[in-house]
């Protein structure tokens, strides 16, 4: 595996949570669009945040292998990620709205 299919991988963990958040949470659905949409910069947001405390892409495949560990931490955050980033997303959006 390269960084770049861990990023990729990244990415879609991060769509695989805003996408099932709105599923089971109806009320923070901002249609598939905007659930994949804000998945991505969620997850980016948060890998790009805390992949600095040593689950980055680059740290995972430092000896050439791919570290099991640091992997699945990766795909746990991004996966939190893209569910608070929907969650942000959806309580802006609700406070914008109060404002008129």
């Amino acid at each position: 595996m390269t960084d770049t299919l861990i990023s990729m991988i990244s990415i879609f963990s991060g769509i695989l949570g805003a996408n099932l958040m709105a599923l089971l949470y109806k009320k923070s659905c901002l249609g598939f669009t905007g659930n994949t949409i804000t998945g991505i910069f969620g997850s980016i947001f948060f890998i790009k945040s805390f992949g600095r405390l040593g689950f980055d892409p680059r740290t995972i495949m430092i000896t050439g292998q791919v570290n099991d560990l640091l992997f699945t931490v990766n795909l746990i955050v991004s996966f939190l990620g893209g569910v608070l980033g929907l969650c942000f997303i959806k309580w802006a959006v609700q406070k914008l709205n109060n404002t008129k």
